[in-house]
């Protein structure tokens, strides 16, 4: 496995995914929101990801990710 060095953190990837990565263009705040909510709910951005585009999709047996709580009148 090699180092990679993302956003003041250092994470370890495998050589050979399962899955390419993709580009998406999403803003700061938006991007920082998603990584501190996903983890409070026990999960992380791609996750959260994938099961909106399975969901949008229609695949069998997917479902909506939970949303966490509003806070901050968000």
């Amino acid at each position: 496995m090699k180092s990679v060095h993302t956003a003041g953190t250092l994470a370890r990837v495998p050589n050979q995914p399962k899955t390419p990565r993709r580009d998406i263009r999403v803003t700061d705040g938006d991007w920082a929101d998603l990584g501190e909510r996903a983890a409070a709910a026990g999960t992380d951005r791609t996750k959260v990801i994938v099961a909106l585009i399975r969901w949008y999709l229609r695949r069998p047996g997917a479902t909506l990710p939970e949303r966490p709580p509003a806070r901050g009148g968000h």
